[in-house]
Protein backbone atom coordinates (compact mmCIF):
# COMPACT_ATOMS: atom_id res chain seq x y z
CA UNK A 1 0.00 0.00 0.00
CA UNK A 2 2.64 2.55 0.76
CA UNK A 3 4.39 1.38 -2.27
CA UNK A 4 1.53 1.87 -4.43
CA UNK A 5 1.43 5.80 -3.14
CA UNK A 6 4.55 6.87 -3.24
CA UNK A 7 4.74 5.38 -6.72
CA UNK A 8 1.71 6.91 -7.56
CA UNK A 9 2.86 10.45 -5.82
CA UNK A 10 6.03 10.20 -8.02
CA UNK A 11 3.90 9.33 -11.07
CA UNK A 12 2.15 12.68 -10.36
CA UNK A 13 5.55 14.58 -9.73
CA UNK A 14 6.87 13.44 -12.77
CA UNK A 15 4.27 14.71 -14.43
CA UNK A 16 4.25 18.29 -13.80
CA UNK A 17 7.69 17.83 -14.35
CA UNK A 18 7.70 16.85 -17.86
CA UNK A 19 4.53 18.97 -18.72
CA UNK A 20 6.58 21.96 -17.85
CA UNK A 21 9.33 21.58 -20.54
CA UNK A 22 10.32 18.22 -22.70
CA UNK A 23 12.66 16.24 -21.12
CA UNK A 24 14.38 13.51 -22.10
CA UNK A 25 14.34 9.93 -20.08
CA UNK A 26 18.15 10.47 -18.25
CA UNK A 27 16.49 13.62 -16.94
CA UNK A 28 13.59 12.07 -15.59
CA UNK A 29 15.28 8.84 -14.08
CA UNK A 30 18.10 11.44 -12.42
CA UNK A 31 14.93 13.35 -10.73
CA UNK A 32 12.89 10.61 -9.50
CA UNK A 33 16.42 9.60 -7.84
CA UNK A 34 16.80 12.97 -6.41
CA UNK A 35 13.10 12.86 -5.00
CA UNK A 36 14.39 9.20 -3.58
CA UNK A 37 12.11 6.39 -5.30
CA UNK A 38 13.17 3.44 -4.83
CA UNK A 39 15.06 1.99 -8.35
CA UNK A 40 12.47 -0.68 -8.63
CA UNK A 41 9.61 1.77 -8.79
CA UNK A 42 11.67 4.27 -12.01
CA UNK A 43 11.32 2.49 -14.65
CA UNK A 44 7.55 1.67 -14.51
CA UNK A 45 6.94 5.52 -13.71
CA UNK A 46 9.14 6.26 -17.39
CA UNK A 47 7.12 3.59 -18.89
CA UNK A 48 4.23 4.93 -17.74
CA UNK A 49 5.05 8.33 -19.20
CA UNK A 50 5.83 7.35 -22.33
CA UNK A 51 2.47 5.63 -22.68
CA UNK A 52 0.51 8.84 -21.47
CA UNK A 53 2.52 10.78 -23.72
CA UNK A 54 4.38 13.29 -21.61
CA UNK A 55 7.80 11.93 -22.15
CA UNK A 56 9.10 11.26 -25.97
CA UNK A 57 12.59 11.20 -26.61
CA UNK A 58 12.13 12.05 -30.57
CA UNK A 59 10.24 15.18 -29.40
CA UNK A 60 12.99 16.23 -26.82
CA UNK A 61 15.48 15.27 -29.43
CA UNK A 62 14.36 17.62 -32.52
CA UNK A 63 12.65 20.32 -30.01
CA UNK A 64 16.46 20.80 -28.22
CA UNK A 65 18.34 21.09 -31.62
CA UNK A 66 16.61 23.79 -32.97
CA UNK A 67 16.43 25.56 -29.95
CA UNK A 68 20.30 25.51 -29.40
CA UNK A 69 20.81 26.33 -32.70
CA UNK A 70 18.55 29.51 -32.20
CA UNK A 71 18.86 30.66 -28.88
CA UNK A 72 22.47 29.63 -27.94
CA UNK A 73 24.32 29.42 -31.85
CA UNK A 74 25.45 25.87 -31.45
CA UNK A 75 26.93 24.33 -34.32
CA UNK A 76 25.38 20.24 -35.16
CA UNK A 77 28.76 18.82 -33.46
CA UNK A 78 28.20 20.24 -30.03
CA UNK A 79 24.28 19.47 -30.23
CA UNK A 80 25.09 16.35 -31.10
CA UNK A 81 27.23 16.10 -28.47
CA UNK A 82 24.82 17.30 -25.80
CA UNK A 83 22.16 15.07 -26.64
CA UNK A 84 24.89 11.86 -26.09
CA UNK A 85 25.21 13.43 -22.80
CA UNK A 86 21.68 13.11 -22.21
CA UNK A 87 21.80 9.18 -22.88
CA UNK A 88 19.43 10.09 -26.12
CA UNK A 89 19.66 7.40 -28.63
CA UNK A 90 21.08 7.11 -31.67
CA UNK A 91 18.15 7.20 -34.31
CA UNK A 92 16.54 9.87 -32.06
CA UNK A 93 20.05 11.92 -32.34
CA UNK A 94 20.34 11.17 -36.53
CA UNK A 95 16.21 12.39 -36.48
CA UNK A 96 16.98 15.50 -34.31
CA UNK A 97 19.90 16.88 -36.43
CA UNK A 98 17.88 16.29 -39.93
CA UNK A 99 15.09 18.32 -38.68
CA UNK A 100 17.34 21.24 -38.46
CA UNK A 101 17.16 23.42 -41.72
CA UNK A 102 20.25 23.74 -43.37
CA UNK A 103 19.46 26.96 -44.57
CA UNK A 104 18.91 28.14 -41.50
CA UNK A 105 21.76 26.96 -40.28
CA UNK A 106 24.00 28.42 -42.69
CA UNK A 107 21.85 32.01 -42.58
CA UNK A 108 22.33 31.65 -38.20
CA UNK A 109 26.42 30.90 -38.73
CA UNK A 110 26.54 34.09 -41.16
CA UNK A 111 25.25 36.54 -38.64
CA UNK A 112 27.13 34.70 -35.82
CA UNK A 113 30.82 34.99 -37.81
CA UNK A 114 30.07 38.37 -38.93
CA UNK A 115 29.17 39.67 -35.26
CA UNK A 116 32.05 38.17 -33.95
CA UNK A 117 34.69 39.07 -36.49
CA UNK A 118 33.10 43.31 -35.44
CA UNK A 119 33.58 42.22 -31.83
CA UNK A 120 37.10 40.77 -32.11
CA UNK A 121 39.81 43.25 -31.41
CA UNK A 122 42.61 41.56 -32.77
CA UNK A 123 44.40 44.03 -35.33
CA UNK A 124 46.45 41.36 -37.48
CA UNK A 125 43.90 39.99 -40.15
CA UNK A 126 45.51 36.52 -39.78
CA UNK A 127 45.19 35.85 -36.12
CA UNK A 128 41.96 37.45 -35.83
CA UNK A 129 40.73 34.87 -38.50
CA UNK A 130 42.18 32.01 -36.53
CA UNK A 131 40.48 33.12 -33.58
CA UNK A 132 37.18 33.37 -34.72
CA UNK A 133 37.97 30.41 -36.55
CA UNK A 134 38.52 28.75 -33.15
CA UNK A 135 35.30 30.24 -31.38
CA UNK A 136 33.45 28.70 -33.75
CA UNK A 137 35.14 25.41 -33.61
CA UNK A 138 34.08 25.01 -29.95
CA UNK A 139 30.62 26.15 -30.46
CA UNK A 140 30.11 22.85 -32.19
CA UNK A 141 30.49 24.05 -36.25
CA UNK A 142 32.84 22.25 -39.02
CA UNK A 143 35.88 23.75 -39.94
CA UNK A 144 34.60 23.86 -43.75
CA UNK A 145 31.41 25.83 -43.29
CA UNK A 146 33.20 28.42 -40.98
CA UNK A 147 36.31 28.50 -43.22
CA UNK A 148 33.35 29.02 -46.03
CA UNK A 149 31.62 31.72 -43.99
CA UNK A 150 34.79 33.52 -43.50
CA UNK A 151 35.89 33.36 -47.31
CA UNK A 152 32.92 34.27 -48.63
CA UNK A 153 31.77 37.19 -46.15
CA UNK A 154 35.07 38.69 -44.82
CA UNK A 155 36.95 38.81 -48.81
Amino acid sequence: MINSSLSSSALTKARAYCARQERCQQEVRDKLYAWEVPAREIEPVISQLIGEGFLNEARFAEHFAVSKLRQKGWGLRKIEAALKQKRVSEPCIRAALKAIDQDEQAGRLRELVAKRWAKEKEPDAFRRRQRVMLYFLRRGFAMDEVEKVLSSELS
